[in-house]
């Protein structure tokens, strides 16, 4: 008991640590409100610094350790709880270092791409940093749901979600990374981390160190159910549903013309009028802005904080589900519909010339 209080209490200082961050860039805090892209964007630069951000991932890691201890003295019921929270607190910490590729977790470019290696895609098993610029901000962005050109859509492609797919073929795809080859995916992208350029042959040992570390200083708990478990199996499938509510991959709507008008037509906006259901995601599987993916896409420069109130003055995408997976308009449910087998055989969505491209942490 005295274990689990320790652990409860670290758990809280974690968290109150992170908040240091989340009231310094508040657009309720101060006279300028923030709502047009304008007023975001200057408040946004006024507020950047190198000091919150460093507070935000330090609370993430002692949150780790407080889950460790919880692991270690809770019992069954402690490693559930302590897994499942460890899959979320890796979603939080890959979704911080997705708005440090974009350059806006801390005011420095360098201290960006430090603070990320150090605190997340070393310790992890990411690529590094300028691997994942270059595929998710180059890459992706600007290609979105282009078949041969979105490294993000050729993950999807590769774990059977294409034109034509069964069922059973689409239900599997959609938990690919809980199945057998998902698996076996996740441990061979750690396990050739090293060939990545720039990486260097010990980026490998990250996620080996931080589990012997935590095994050591904590217990064998520790390493198995908030790290190794949540590594490879909870946590990948957590990264993966948030992939699959960014963007109407298979349908997307094509429409020229400003990046909002293009982002309306092939982005979608989950849960916009269920506030609890809102509230569960951005605490768990869509953390800091990945809810309001749309307004990301539109404007990629824009911290986390300030989407929501950004998202209000765009309008957001006409494609706005109720629900991941039950329902008419819900997400999975239109996924499959656009990928159901048709007479001629042919492919959804834009094209464009192949490229290669591979998993960027969902980026």
């Amino acid at each position: 008991m005295v274990a689990l209080s320790a652990g409860l209490l670290i758990i809280t200082v974690g968290i109150a640590l992170r908040q240091a961050d989340r009231w310094w860039f508040s657009p309720a805090r101060g006279r300028r409100a923030a709502g047009s892209l304008r007023s975001v964007m200057s408040l946004q630069r006024a507020r950047l610094n190198d000091v919150t951000p460093v507070l935000l991932l330090l609370g993430h890691w002692l949150e780790l350790a407080g889950w460790s201890i919880v692991a270690v003295g809770g019992g069954p019921w402690g490693c559930a709880v302590a897994a499942l929270a460890g899959a979320v607190k890796f979603r939080h910490l890959q979704e911080v270092s997705h708005f440090a590729v974009h350059g806006v977790l801390a005011r420095g470019g360098r201290l960006n791409a430090l603070l990320t290696e150090v605190a997340v895609h070393v310790p992890l098993g990411f690529v590094p940093v300028a691997v994942r610029r270059r595929r998710h901000v180059r890459e992706h962005h600007p290609n979105a749901t282009v078949a041969g050109a979105d490294p993000n859509l050729a993950e999807l492609h590769r774990a059977g979600l294409r034109a034509g797919a069964t069922t059973a073929r689409c239900v599997l795809g959609m938990v690919h990374p809980l199945t057998p080859a998902g698996l076996y995916g996740t441990v061979r992208g750690l396990s050739v981390l090293w060939r990545e350029p720039g990486a260097g042959r010990l980026r490998a040992a990250g996620p080996v160190t931080v589990a012997a570390i935590a095994a050591t200083g904590f217990g064998w708990e520790a390493a198995v159910f908030v790290f190794v478990l949540p590594r490879l199996l909870l946590y990948p499938q957590l990264a993966w549903m948030s992939l699959l509510v960014e963007h109407r991959w298979f349908d997307p709507e094509p429409v020229t013309g400003p990046p909002v008008a293009v982002e309306a037509g092939r982005c979608l906006r989950l849960y916009p009028h269920n506030a609890l259901l809102a509230l569960l995601a951005r605490g768990t599987w869509l953390p800091y802005g990945d809810l309001y993916h749309f307004a990301h896409s539109a404007h990629p420069a824009v911290r986390w904080n300030y989407l929501p109130a950004l998202e209000r003055s765009l309008g957001g995408p006409a494609y706005r589900p109720h629900a991941l997976l039950l329902g008419e308009s819900a997400v999975l449910r239109r996924h499959r519909r656009a990928l159901a087998p048709t007479a001629s055989g042919s492919p959804t969505g834009p094209t464009a010339p192949a490229c290669s491209g591979r998993q960027d942490q969902r980026a």
